[in-house]
């Protein structure tokens, strides 16, 4: 296939977790429109997968042939420090209708400043008709989503974002040695750093109160061993969690989202984070919105990356 139209990411999100959801949702819509995408922005987290690793444009479809850049050793490592070609990408997405081979064959996905920000919920025909005849198309929004192209296409995504051997095996372990002793492992994911000032403290909830969630959880499966796997942005302490069998995440957060996505079920507050990798391991989650929830599985479902916070 000639992949004639380009979608180009030219906005660095946030950190690793919403850099995957804001490109995979990108690739959703170049798979289900014939489109070629170039991330430079994720560039900061490229060496954690085999496929972003080896491209300093990070493109999807892969691409067959490496670029100059790539075949030289070294030079795409030190290139992707400096950050250049984001910078670039970035220039060209802001000044792209004075740039004359730009100004006919580009358009510009932005969140407007002093605006809400656009609330892309995109079908193929959505799509097609926001970029008109646009060859290349910049995205630099956040809030870029279609969520049913990302389950129509789930499998290309988590194909394409394959870590390294070395993570793979280190999340690995950490859940099999959790199964050695237990038939039920429940994710637990312990945001709080940012989360105590970001909406007022909303999603904000003590050690304590989790401990309480983990005691509910394993007091409903009664008749099965319940273990849970903890990762937070904050060290953390085998002493917060007494009586509970626990393992505790690692300092890579890659590892804790690929352990995360090995769990049985996800459970923590509304975060790109749990929700990638409820994505990738195609496993449950259940979102923490209040202190006085009470846990009620039922409702878990997969994540199809729509979620924007």
């Amino acid at each position: 296939m000639t992949h004639r139209k380009k979608i180009i990411v030219s906005l660095r999100a946030g950190r690793l977790a919403n850099r995957l959801v804001l490109f995979a949702n990108a690739i959703a819509l170049a798979e289900e429109c014939g489109c070629q995408v170039f991330n430079a922005a994720f560039h900061s987290y490229a060496e954690f997968f085999k496929t972003t690793r080896s491209d300093i444009y990070c493109r999807y479809p892969v691409a067959k042939n490496k670029s100059r850049f790539d075949l030289i050793p070294g030079v795409a490592e030190l290139l992707r420090k400096t950050r250049i070609f984001n910078h670039a990408f970035r220039f060209a997405a802001m000044q792209h209708r004075r740039i004359p081979f730009l100004k006919s064959s580009a358009v510009l996905l932005r969140e407007m400043p002093g605006a809400s920000g656009l609330n892309l919920n995109l079908e193929k025909e959505s799509f097609e008709n926001r970029i008109g005849g646009a060859q290349i198309i910049f995205v630099h929004t956040w809030k870029l989503r279609a969520p049913k192209l990302v389950q129509r296409h789930a499998q290309k995504i988590r194909d394409y974002f394959q870590p390294l051997d070395e993570f793979e095996k280190a999340a690995g372990a950490t859940i099999e040695t959790l199964r050695g002793n237990s038939d039920l492992v429940i994710g637990i994911h312990i945001r709080q750093g940012d989360y105590r000032r970001w909406k007022g403290g909303r999603y904000f909830f003590p050690v304590a109160r989790y401990v309480a969630w983990m005691r509910e959880i394993a007091a409903q499966f009664p008749s099965r061993q319940a273990a849970f796997f903890v990762c937070s942005d904050e060290p953390r302490s085998a002493d917060e969690f007494s009586g509970l069998k626990i393992a505790l995440g690692d300092a890579l957060p890659i590892v804790d989202l690929l352990a995360l996505s090995k769990c049985d079920f996800i459970i923590g507050p509304p975060s790109t984070f749990s929700q990638w990798a409820s994505f990738y391991g195609a496993t449950p989650m259940l979102h923490l919105r209040a202190a006085g929830q009470t846990i009620d599985l039922q409702p878990a479902k997969i994540s199809d990356l729509d979620w924007m916070g």
